[in-house]
């Protein structure tokens, strides 16, 4: 005796469902590495401008109290700008750790067959 049409369209949805479950829990949606990376290089930009502006402050609240005009703001962006380096190395140094454990050690590239002598 043959079976309803419903029955098997059913069972097709049903399956269905359950193929779309399984591709769900099993297909991973790659990570848009791009904007990471972008977002590293702003984070690295901002240590560096920020360190300069912040000593630039307080060299100029030091001329203001010690009444040492120039020399305050000239030593406040210098130290500003040797600290913002010494920041920008140690983020860049911890980005870099937390990259090569995300992706692993990174591998260097074949040696290439075309190179001319």
């Amino acid at each position: 005796m043959p079976q309803p049409e419903n029955s098997r369209d059913e069972e097709i949805k049903r399956l269905d469902e359950r193929a779309a479950a399984l591709e769900a829990r099993t297909v991973q949606t790659p990570r848009d590495y791009g904007s990471q990376a972008a977002g590293y290089g702003y984070r690295l930009m901002g240590v560096l401008i920020g360190g300069v502006f912040v000593g630039l402050g307080f060299g100029a609240g030091a001329d203001a109290v010690l009444k040492t005009a120039p020399w305050g703001m000239i030593v406040g962006v210098l130290s500003g700008f040797g600290i913002s380096i010494w920041m920008a190395v140690n983020s860049a140094q911890r980005m870099a750790a937390e990259a090569a454990e995300e992706w692993g050690a990174p591998k260097d590239l074949p040696d290439s067959d075309d190179e001319e002598d």
